[in-house]
């Protein structure tokens, strides 16, 4: 048997198994929810279109969390719960940047932790920096010299990232070179692979400068306008914490739990010390921010508009897009490139992939960096829309959790669907309670589910 199927069939312990009882119990338990909602909708319609784009709403956030969680977990095969930290670190790392566009122009900025980032991402930036190009090179260089030069590039990336945290007034300024060398990267690759597509070798190399001359134009442009435009400094900020949170879940993976999962070899295990770095990190978030909740700056969109007698926000719109842009890319990541290949060989027998040459260190560090970019993407939209406090990322990934257990753990389908399924449960929930009954309602659904349907909406196959 597989290690994938020995870690599934652990999981599976867990769940009480289904009966012919329980199926009646539960189909009779859901004609009863479906038949109280066709009452509400038809005796309130402009209340139920409102709850359901709240839903909907909400749900793109818990997706968000749940296909973070998914691509993690059906990858190493255990609960990683510094996602939950990651969302905080999304939702805190905007408010760090942009902290002086509200409460009185107060900078909460401390050097202290400037200094422990940068250092965080010198070391990040030095470790892939070795594994991409150092066995490559070694050959033909010195390595003394390719130490010298990965050391310099590292301590580079770490003074930039130092940089982008001390002086957030020119947040847009200092990261729109970084913006600018990206889309050039991005704009000349595709063009690359375009006329590589289009055309034979031979006739293609004048295109192929071409490419890359619109890519370096385009990158050039791009970079002037984000530097002109200071309204940009939110946004980008956006960017900057979920690049962050990114850097400290693939220094958390190959700082630690790399050697835990050499010696240790139990999800249990591994459970226990994510969690404590979960609580290590809310508890840091508490001393450095305080712990009173504390409102972003407002971001676009926030007017409402009135739809068939419903109050929308044009940032839940986006939110919901977010969610729906975020699954198209995973899905197709994960199934049409030879990277995702190798995570489902991963996640399928990791020792067999190390034996066929596969590095499974980098790629599931890239994983990892996914699946916290998710997170703290969540944490930052959910910010926004509420507020925030240093306990929402143990909440968020509760709730997290809990959409990947009604769409069905493992799934990449199931965790949208979960998610979206889980937001509109707990806005209907609430159509006769108060609001605060909302947790209470998602717990209500976790048992539910491991009671009746441990595997889910869409089991994993």
């Amino acid at each position: 048997m597989s290690l994938k199927r020995l870690r599934f069939a652990w999981w599976s312990r867990l769940l009480p198994s289904d009966n012919g009882h329980s199926r009646i119990l539960a189909t009779a338990m859901t004609v009863a929810v479906v038949a109280y909602l066709a009452w509400k909708i038809t005796e309130s319609p402009d209340q139920a279109v409102q709850f359901a784009f709240n839903g909907l709403a909400v749900g793109a956030i818990y997706a968000l969390l749940a296909m973070g969680f998914t691509i993690v977990y059906s990858t190493v095969w255990f609960f990683d719960l510094y996602y939950g930290a990651a969302a905080a670190i999304g939702a805190y790392g905007v408010f760090y940047l942009r902290s002086q566009d509200g409460f009185g122009g107060n900078d909460y900025t401390n050097p202290y932790v400037n200094v422990m980032l940068a250092a965080v991402t010198a070391g990040v930036v030095a470790w892939a920096l070795y594994e991409a190009f150092f066995h490559k090179l070694r050959p033909r260089f010195d390595r003394r010299v390719l130490y010298a030069v990965g050391g310099l590039l590292a301590v580079g990336a770490g003074g930039y990232m130092g940089l982008v945290l001390s002086f957030t007034d020119d947040t847009h300024v200092i990261v729109s070179p970084a913006i600018g060398i990206l889309v050039a990267f991005i704009a000349g690759w595709a063009l690359f692979r375009g006329v590589r597509l289009a055309l034979p070798t031979p006739r293609a190399t004048p295109f192929l400068i071409m490419a890359g001359i619109v890519g370096v134009a385009l990158g050039g442009y791009c970079a002037f306008l984000i530097a002109n435009a200071p309204g940009s400094n939110l946004y980008v900020s956006w960017g900057v914490s979920c690049l962050m949170a990114g850097i400290v879940a693939v220094a958390f993976y190959r700082g630690l739990y790399v050697y835990m999962r050499e010696r240790a070899r139990s999800p249990l295990i591994m459970l226990v010390a994510t969690l404590g770095i979960l609580l290590a990190i809310t508890a840091a978030t508490s001393i450095i921010f305080e712990s009173n909740p504390r409102p972003l700056p407002e971001a676009f969109g926030s007017a409402p508009w009135t739809i068939l007698g419903s109050n929308i926000k044009g940032f839940n719109v986006f939110t919901i897009g977010v969610a729906i842009i975020g699954f198209v890319f995973l899905l197709f990541l994960l199934r049409m490139t030879s990277f995702g290949k190798a995570v489902r060989a991963i996640g399928d027998d990791e020792e067999v992939s190390k034996v066929v040459g596969i590095n499974t260190t980098v790629i599931i560090a890239i994983v990892f960096f996914i699946g916290a970019v998710f997170a703290a993407m969540a944490g930052l939209l959910s910010g926004h829309d509420t507020a925030i406090q240093p306990r929402m990322g143990l909440l968020l990934l509760l709730k997290g959790w809990i959409a990947s257990v009604v769409g069905g753990i493992g799934n990449l389908y199931g965790a949208i669907v979960g998610g979206f399924a889980l937001g509109m449960i707990e806005q209907f929930g609430i159509w006769d309670l108060a609001g605060e009954w909302k947790d209470v309602i998602s717990f209500m659904v976790l048992i539910l589910f491991l009671s009746f349907w441990p595997k889910g909406l869409l089991p994993r196959e």
